[in-house]
């Protein structure tokens, strides 16, 4: 009796030896998906506090953790099945996905880099409602999740090209971390970006010296903050979109493109002490440049077919 109990604690010690070896497996390959988001993790941080703009105080965190439960549904009840089908049963399809959310973080950075160069403010049909109250927030709440629901299909399917090789279950549950962690990161920066300026504004009026000093600060920077956030998202970006299309023409076999890239990636690696920077230094700058130049490309075609538009509509 002894023996059969000491053998089932055995048995049971080993099984929960592989189940913290799986979960640690799936807590890094999580890591890993959500790191090559990063550009979209950005874009979505910086974008969303706009949605905010113009309501009391009061009403901001209510708001985003609405608008937090939006994108989680969009990702888990809508976005997760559909790319996990796809994965399953039509994973060539996967690549040419994955190259037109590329293609469409390209487009952004390249617009917004545009708009800063020429000062012409493309407006987005944001609802920013001055009166207050539950229509009002709602409309803006619904405005916010259609956005996410984009951004959140880019970050999952870039999520899921890191680990089309796992078994299917596998899959699914590291996209459900990936889900979750996302959303909870994107969303309580957001949360304490919106706070920082009143935290910083309590500070200032209920402290003296160095704390009112550090709350005046907080009040200043925000805005820096958020231009600094702003044109980091820009460049990631460019730099996701651009690697996103380098790596995807090289599995569709044209190879040429990225092979001028692993050369000059191979010329730097041998250089002492900094050889791994500076490839890692090519490859971001080469892929930014693609994506600066296709980004532009569609931008130039969406201008042209607004401007025909507008023309037409005049007559």
């Amino acid at each position: 009796m002894a023996g059969g109990l000491a053998a089932l604690l055995d048995d049971i010690a080993t099984l929960a030896k592989l189940a913290a070896a799986s979960i640690d497996d799936v807590g890094a390959a999580a890591g890993r998906a959500s790191a090559k988001a990063v550009g979209v993790v950005i874009d979505d941080t910086a974008v969303t506090p706009q949605y905010v703009h113009g309501v009391t105080s009061n009403r901001e965190l209510p708001m985003i953790w609405k608008i937090a439960k939006g994108s989680l549904r969009n990702k888990l009840l809508f976005i997760l099945p559909a790319i996990l089908l796809l994965s399953q049963f039509l994973p060539w399809l996967l690549t040419p996905i994955l190259m037109v959310g590329g293609t469409y973080l390209a487009f952004e950075g390249a617009e917004k880099l545009w708009e800063a160069v020429s000062g012409k403010k493309h407006e987005k049909p944001v609802v920013t409602a001055p009166e207050q109250g539950p229509d009002a927030e709602n409309r803006m709440v619904s405005s916010a999740i259609r956005t996410d629901l984009i951004l959140s299909a880019e970050i999952m399917v870039i999520a899921l090209n890191e680990v089309a090789d796992e078994e299917f279950l596998s899959r699914a549950l590291i996209l459900v971390v990936v889900a979750l962690g996302i959303t909870a990161l994107v969303y309580g920066v957001v949360a304490l970006i919106v706070k920082m300026d009143d935290i910083g504004l309590r500070l200032a009026q209920t402290r003296s010296g160095a704390g009112a000093a550090f709350g005046r600060g907080l009040v200043n920077a925000m805005p820096k903050v958020l231009s600094v956030l702003s044109t980091v998202g820009t460049a990631a970006m460019l730099w996701v979109g651009g690697h996103i299309l380098l790596v995807g023409v090289d599995e569709l076999g044209w190879h040429g493109l990225y092979d001028v890239v692993h050369h000059l990636e191979e010329a730097v690696h041998g250089v002492a002490g900094v050889g791994g920077l500076l490839a890692w230094l090519v490859n971001t700058v080469a892929s930014a440049l693609v994506g600066l130049v296709v980004g532009a490309v569609v931008v130039l075609v969406m201008h042209q077919v607004h401007r025909r538009k507008g023309h037409a509509a005049q007559h």
